[in-house]
């Protein structure tokens, strides 16, 4: 590995980024949830998962994952699970537009909170499938009426 490329190495997996995997076990999985969608990188073959319940208003209520994937898509994951309770369905929907163009480089990083510790994976085309995991999990999920296993 060149010294360039170790630098850009220990950016993109900064401590913040890392540390965001351990939060992903306050969100487990759980068979009960109404809605699942699941997502797999073209890419590197990352997986995830994604589980959710909507209250009576149709925000999320509940929600939780199963991720194998890299801290990358770890760190997006958590990032996503760790700020969806309250949100709208469209909120996910115009995450993943807003996420799409600024791999691509045509628009701003999204505003979601903690996204700041995933912008160094943007050069990373190798890690673009699994920053997306969670977000086209949860749109998937979304685009179904009820769950279905």
């Amino acid at each position: 590995m060149t010294q360039g490329s170790a630098a850009a190495t220990e950016k993109l997996y900064s401590p913040h980024l890392l540390a965001l995997s351990t939060q992903l076990a306050a969100f487990p999985l759980d068979e009960t949830f109404t809605h699942f969608g699941e997502a797999r990188s073209r890419t590197c073959g990352s997986t995830l998962e994604v589980g959710f319940d909507l209250d009576e208003n149709g925000r999320v209520d509940r929600i939780g994952c199963r991720v194998t994937a890299c801290a990358v898509g770890q760190g997006s994951a958590a990032i996503m699970v760790g700020h969806a309770k309250g949100r709208e369905p469209q909120d996910f929907s115009a995450a993943l537009g807003r996420i799409d163009a600024w791999l691509a480089g045509t628009g701003p990083a999204p505003d979601w909170p903690e996204f700041d510790a995933l912008l160094a994976a943007q050069p990373h085309s190798g890690r673009h499938g699994a920053l997306l995991l969670p977000w086209e999990a949860i749109n998937r999920a979304l685009s179904t009426s009820a769950a279905t296993r």
